[in-house]
């Protein structure tokens, strides 16, 4: 069986692998139809992510197919040959984080692809409780799911009211998916990115007309575009420092400051500025199941088009050679997608 394995940093291999055994109890054998290529994964290959151990069956953007479902109690709603996204956080359900209906920052949480192996490989056994029905949606945007759940479970935390002035920094795929949920909140959005191609992206896909890069004159320009003022609530998706410490200068008096992306270091902030604007700081980290729920419902109705996002496609005998151009924003990648039929 074919699987794709991060050895090092740098090192993809493809390589083949035992079939998995029958499901057991509480477990279920999946195909893996589509893998979503990730920031996670792009920079656990680039050796500075987060959490990431090597060497790694990368993958955690899924749509899959059940092939067989182990003997369980669990309610579900999935039978054989069924369609589905996988939720690839592993959490324990004990912690006090998993107690509260945290689940997504739990102080066990063991993430597909990432702690544990995940679907960059043609079959795997998933917990009967990580799978999301989603017949009707095609694979290619099913595989996005997790992705955009980030995104909505960002725009959750900040609890967004209509009409609010947004900014939103960095148009990777965590950005546009942030950017599109905040959107589908009502919220007047503005992108910052410094890449003039994804700018131009966020206009064509997206509908966001408010862009800008950053610069010399960052602050009086959001004021322009915020007629006046600056942004009630400003989401940092780059996962960059500089980005995110220069972040809290773009945020109105009494506004919020959203941390979507990561980094492995320390930021630093002006504690006098942080009080005078009583700022209110966030983390947001992975999703929830009705995260999950919310994003689907999203695609069947329509609210989000996702015709354009994916820009790269390769399959399993391709990705070890294109795989490093991926990380260049100069091959105009939005959204890369591994195909495994």
């Amino acid at each position: 069986m074919k699987a794709i394995v991060l050895e090092k940093p740098g090192q993809l291999s493809l390589i083949d692998v035992d079939a998995p055994a029958a499901p057991g109890s509480d477990e279920v054998l999946v195909r893996v139809k589509r893998v979503g290529i990730c920031g996670t994964d792009l920079h656990a290959f680039g050796g500075n992510q987060n959490f990431f151990t090597y060497p790694r069956i990368m993958g955690h953007e899924l749509a899959v197919e059940v092939v067989a479902i182990g003997p369980t109690d669990i309610s579900h709603d999935y039978a054989v040959g069924d369609t589905c996204c996988v939720i690839p956080y592993l959490h324990c359900g004990e912690c006090i984080a998993c107690r509260r209906g945290k689940t997504n920052c739990c102080t066990n949480m063991q993430v597909l692809g990432v702690h544990v192996d995940g679907g960059m490989r043609e079959q795997f056994i998933v917990p009967v409780d990580k799978l999301i029905k989603a017949d009707g949606i095609p694979v290619e945007h099913l595989a996005l799911v997790e992705m955009l759940c980030i995104g909505a479970h960002a725009v959750n935390r900040a609890r967004l009211q209509s009409r609010e002035t947004v900014l939103v920094i960095g148009a990777g795929p965590i950005g546009l998916a942030t950017a599109a949920f905040a959107k589908a909140a009502q919220a007047d959005v503005i992108m910052m990115e410094i890449n003039d191609k994804r700018l131009a992206f966020c206009k064509e896909a997206l509908g966001i007309e408010k862009t800008i890069q950053p610069g010399d004159d960052t602050v009086p320009e959001l004021q322009k575009l915020a007629n006046g003022d600056l942004p009630t609530t400003v989401f940092d998706c780059t996962g960059n420092a500089n980005s995110m410490q220069a972040a809290f200068d773009y945020v109105a008096h009494g506004g919020s400051l959203v941390l979507v992306g990561h980094i492995k270091g320390d930021i630093t902030f002006s504690d006098p500025h942080f009080h005078s604007h009583e700022m209110t700081l966030i983390a947001s980290r992975n999703a929830t199941r009705a995260d999950f729920e919310w994003v689907i419902n999203t695609l069947r109705a329509g609210q989000i088009n996702l015709t354009h996002w994916i820009t790269h496609t390769a399959t399993p005998e391709e990705v070890v050679e294109v795989f490093p151009s991926w990380r260049d924003p100069a091959t105009g990648v939005v959204k890369a997608m591994l195909t495994f039929d």
